[in-house]
């Protein structure tokens, strides 16, 4: 069986490896790497500090399909209503400019079981807190070092973190690269945020009238935050076990930038006084937790790569993600179908 390495295990890397069992089931080994200590990347579901408290969405808050999308990729929407992984948004919303036609989407138990459900499906063997630092080619394999550990090698390798990381790689991957090819990456530009979890104990009121609310667009004049939302309203899950609420804020994509270079410890007091001159009633949480994404929506994207960037055909180097397409759902889908068009044009060239 040949021995796949998708580093990555968000969004676009759980979908890669789900459709490659799906479509390869005897040819494919595969294997999982994510730095972090948990699967989701941008759509991460934090843990509350309390089994009391609500937990945070503190990435991706709920998925938007347009007409379009919906019919294009109805089977894995299906799927994951069918599995109760998806539910429709229904909430009280102030401040989005709905899409006509459009349909959004939220995960009852976090964005992050979205993640989860297909790496289940994948079967694939998934390592957290594996690091990638560099790709050395060994004759028909990849020979990949990370940050702790022995490397390993596998016989193909996908890459879907953020761009800038896949950049930063050592070994043979900088000397592959053509000079167009590192022009294309070298012009991918990302919005920077900060998110704010604001956990609250049982029992606790916030009392304001929406469960989301989009800050930008509703003339509060906040150079600051951008987005909020209480958990479990958004959730629909109001009726479950008596959780304390949650409320998560983010910040906007110009202080993103402005606060890009500073520690989040630095701009999470900032951040929690705007929230506190914004809902002067909100009562003291029980605990906060303050998440900096340097790399959040993608701005610009690859240019002339639908889908992914193939580095080697043999053995198989190929880079993707939401940097390919476009930052939601649908951009990661198109993304993970896109390599495994490249998997399989890869399979028939070995053969």
């Amino acid at each position: 069986m040949s021995r796949v390495l998708i580093v990555g295990a968000g969004l676009t890397g759980s979908l890669c490896a789900c459709l490659l069992r799906r479509n390869m089931d005897n040819k494919v080994h595969i294997v999982v790497w994510d730095k972090a200590r948990g699967s989701g990347g941008r759509m991460c579901t934090s843990r509350p500090p309390d089994s009391q408290c609500q937990s945070a969405d503190i990435g991706a808050q709920y998925i938007t399909a347009t007409h379009e999308y919906a019919q294009s990729h109805h089977s894995l929407y299906t799927e994951l209503v069918s599995a109760g992984v998806l539910r429709p948004l229904d909430c009280v919303v102030e401040g989005l400019r709905h899409q006509e036609g459009s349909q959004n989407y939220v995960a009852p138990l976090g964005m992050s079981s979205v993640v989860k459900h297909f790496l289940c499906e994948s079967g694939a063997d998934l390592f957290l807190e594996h690091h990638v630092t560099g790709l050395y080619r060994r004759g028909a394999s990849w020979e990949v070092h990370r940050k702790h550990g022995a490397s390993e090698r596998f016989d193909s390798v996908i890459l879907t973190m953020p761009v800038p990381q896949i950049l930063q790689l050592q070994g043979d991957l900088p000397q592959l690269l053509s000079v167009q090819q590192r022009e294309q990456l070298e012009a991918v530009m990302y919005s920077s945020r900060f998110a704010l979890a604001l956990f609250f104990p049982p029992g606790v009121d916030i009392k304001v009238p929406w469960a989301v609310r989009y800050y930008n667009n509703q003339g509060d004049n906040s150079e600051c935050i951008c987005y909020a939302t209480v958990e479990h309203r958004k959730r629909g899950t109001e009726g479950h076990a008596p959780l304390g609420p949650t409320l998560v804020v983010h910040s906007s994509a110009p202080f993103g930038l402005q606060h890009l270079e500073e520690e989040k410890e630095e701009v999470e007091p900032v951040v929690l006084r705007e929230v506190y001159r914004l809902l002067p009633n909100l009562p003291q949480p029980i605990s906060i937790k303050c998440h900096k994404w340097r790399y959040s929506q993608v701005l610009t994207s690859v240019a002339d790569c639908p889908g992914h960037m193939t580095v080697l055909e043999r053995p198989l180097l190929v880079c993707s993600g939401d940097a390919f397409s476009h930052s939601n759902f649908d951009g990661c889908v198109e993304s993970a179908v896109s390599v495994l068009a490249a998997f399989k044009a890869g399979s028939q060239l070995a053969t």
